[in-house]
């Protein structure tokens, strides 16, 4: 990038100026578009929340939950629900302080990552979405005549990867457990 500034600057620093502003422009243009559907969605989050719909979520996706994160507490249940729904909808900037605050709330003080922490960050990294919003928005922003073509590869990539992780996370912690009781026998 810097190279190329310094070529147009001695090329032709009017296509620099004007290139560089029409950037800014769709810049600004993108991020007006971006707040509203992340208005939108965020909206929706805090009715889901107020409604009460979170904890029915919650109680829905909280064998899952359970199983995976190997806790009882009601409200890291609950925070990781609305991260993973979050998520699910992909609008992934909505799931982040739900994720703050499970990752909060499963600190055991010691400094290090427990394997509740990992598995969330696991999940949230490689979420399953089966309405990717921010992409569409991002598409549809950009002129995409079918903005949403991008629905059904996506769910099937980040089932995948969700999978994947998911998985590798379990096989990972269970080798680490066995490893840990080996060296407390001997």
């Amino acid at each position: 990038m810097i190279i190329s500034i310094v070529l147009l600057i001695f090329e032709n620093p009017s296509i620099l100026v004007t290139e560089m502003t029409e950037s800014a422009m769709n810049v600004i243009s993108l991020c007006i578009e971006l707040i509203a559907v992340y208005t939108i969605w965020l909206g929706i989050l805090e009715i889901v929340d107020k409604t009460g719909l979170s904890e029915k979520l919650a109680k829905l996706l909280s064998p899952l939950i359970k199983f995976l994160f190997k806790t009882n507490d009601k409200e890291i249940i609950k925070m990781i629900a609305m991260n993973m729904s979050s998520n699910i909808l992909g609008v992934g900037n909505a799931a982040t302080p739900c994720g703050i605050k499970a990752m909060k709330l499963m600190d055991d003080k010691s400094g290090k990552a427990t394997p509740s922490m990992i598995m969330l960050l696991i999940v949230n990294a490689t979420s399953i979405q089966l309405l990717p919003t921010t992409t569409i928005g991002l598409r549809t922003a950009a002129g995409s005549v079918s903005p949403t073509d991008i629905m059904i590869p996506t769910f099937i990539a980040t089932f995948l990867t969700a999978c994947f992780g998911v998985g590798l996370t379990l096989i990972i912690q269970k080798l680490f457990n066995r490893r840990k009781k080996l060296y407390q026998i001997t």
